[in-house]
């Protein structure tokens, strides 16, 4: 139920609150086709995940309003999220913050600085490209 643009390509949310991270992201998935919609703040992402229930989701954990880790509960609590899958791409390098993000229902955990490919592998990876 992922919603396609008209054009046929796939949304794909960027939720980072850091302008040039989130427009970098975001040029990064325009390249390789698809629409994106991008989110400063959780609760911001939450509704839009909610209205357009897109393809995947890259997901900064260390966000202004609250932790990108509720996005993660929130996507996993609902049923008709639950499938969507989420790339975590976050400054929190540790271990321990690696595995919590997994086990919140990450996909994919990327630590920051992410380059192109990497990203690109997760999103094709994720989506079974």
């Amino acid at each position: 139920m992922n919603m396609d643009i008209s054009d046929g390509k796939k949304t794909i949310i960027v939720v980072e609150d850091e302008q040039d991270a989130a427009e970098m992201f975001a040029e990064m998935m325009r390249v390789n086709g698809f629409h994106v919609l991008k989110a400063t703040g959780s609760k911001l992402a939450m509704r839009m995940i909610d209205d357009c229930i897109p393809a995947a989701v890259i997901l900064d954990i260390m966000m202004p309003d609250i932790s990108g880790l509720e996005v993660l509960r929130h996507i996993q609590q609902k049923p008709v999220l639950a499938g969507i899958p989420v790339i975590v791409v976050s400054a929190k390098s540790l271990p321990v913050d690696i595995k919590t993000g997994l086990e919140a229902g990450a996909a994919i955990y990327l630590t920051k600085p992410v380059n192109y490919l990497d990203l690109k592998r997760a999103v094709d990876k994720v989506l079974g490209a």
